[in-house]
């Protein structure tokens, strides 16, 4: 603890014992040590901070992590800040919106209302949320979809002006990097939390030789589209924690789209990293497989000189590409067509 105590002070966090105003808690869950004393401490901060939050307003707070959930469709864990969140309440957050159908506490019991810093299982919007956008409970539906539909709208326009505007420059600067190759990825997780992390660890591994372009994200399995989009722009499929669907698994195979499924970032990190690096020009290494010396040669009319040889060390493989030396001279190089013993 005194270690991360003197860390922590890098970061201006100076203990209160040493002279600073940052309340220290040394706590073990496993043990349960300090736990009734961290939980006072929280409320004296609450109380010194003058932390308040009004319940009886139109509800407002934060998307922590979403997901799509088989049953119940897109399921958002909220955080309430302000007010008041009750069923049936209208709630618009980023491109989506809806009605509140149903909200589950940690333990999974349903509960009809949820006050400031209660968080919450929501169910009843129309699509997936980003985690970490704001979420609030306004008048009526209809103006929620209003501003969900304004969103998107806008996004579009983004994203239009975005693409459309090129200049000779820019074009000119794109051909003179005409050696730079693109490696484009459809990710698909099963929490749009897990789908923003692995969506930054693959684009830190762009390179000036070898781009990696997200063409594509979602939450939810691998569905034929996913596919149908990989086919059409040359990417690859990166599952995280989810399975592709059996139609999807098909198409996949007959159009020849590349499937990796993860649940470890690292793994989908490395695993990349190594196809960018094919995408460039192969380093060829090579690697002996074994020695023979040729003891005695036999001529079949047929087939030609067969050769009759002892593995000096290593192994010989059939199939395998072989190089003949005499006197330290290649005199013939090529592959094996067969190989047999004790004939």
């Amino acid at each position: 603890p005194e270690r991360v105590k003197q860390e922590l002070t890098e970061f201006e966090l100076v203990p209160e014992d040493w002279g600073g105003d940052t309340i220290f808690v040394e706590v073990s869950a496993k043990q349960q040590t300090n736990l009734d004393r961290l939980l006072e401490m929280i409320l004296l901060q609450a109380e010194v901070m003058d932390l308040k939050a009004n319940p009886d307003k139109r509800a407002k707070g934060v998307v922590v992590e979403a997901r799509l959930d088989k049953g119940r469709g897109p399921v958002a864990t909220v955080l309430v800040q302000e007010g008041t969140l009750k069923i049936g309440d209208p709630i618009v957050t980023g491109f989506h919106y809806g009605r509140v159908r149903t909200m589950t506490d940690d333990r999974g019991e349903r509960v009809e209302q949820a006050g400031p810093s209660f968080p919450v299982e929501v169910t009843g919007i129309t699509g997936v949320p980003d985690a970490g956008d704001s979420f609030h409970s306004v008048e009526d539906e209809k103006s929620a979809k209003e501003v969900a539909q304004h969103r998107q709208q806008k996004m579009r326009e983004a994203e239009l002006a975005q693409h459309s505007k090129i200049s000779l420059e820019q074009l000119y600067a794109r051909i003179q990097q005409g050696d730079v190759k693109e490696l484009k990825v459809i990710i698909k997780g099963d929490v749009q939390g897990s789908v923003e992390a692995v969506k930054d660890s693959l684009t830190k591994l762009s390179t000036e030789a070898c781009r990696l372009v997200v063409i594509h994200t979602g939450v939810g399995g691998i569905i034929e589209s996913d596919i149908t989009l990989a086919a059409a722009s040359d990417a690859i499929v990166l599952g995280f924690n989810v399975r592709p669907e059996p139609k999807a698994a098909n198409l996949a195979e007959g159009e020849g789209v590349d499937i990796r499924l993860y649940n470890i970032i690292y793994d989908a990190v490395a695993d990349i990293r190594d196809a960018m690096e094919g995408l460039l020009a192969p380093t060829l290494r090579e690697k002996a497989l074994g020695r023979v010396e040729v003891r005695d040669t036999f001529s079949v009319s047929k087939v030609g000189t067969i050769a009759g040889c002892y593995v000096l060390d290593g192994k010989v493989q059939r199939g395998a590409q072989v190089r003949l030396v005499r006197d330290n001279v290649v005199v013939w190089q090529g592959r094996m067509n067969s190989l047999k013993r004790f004939k």
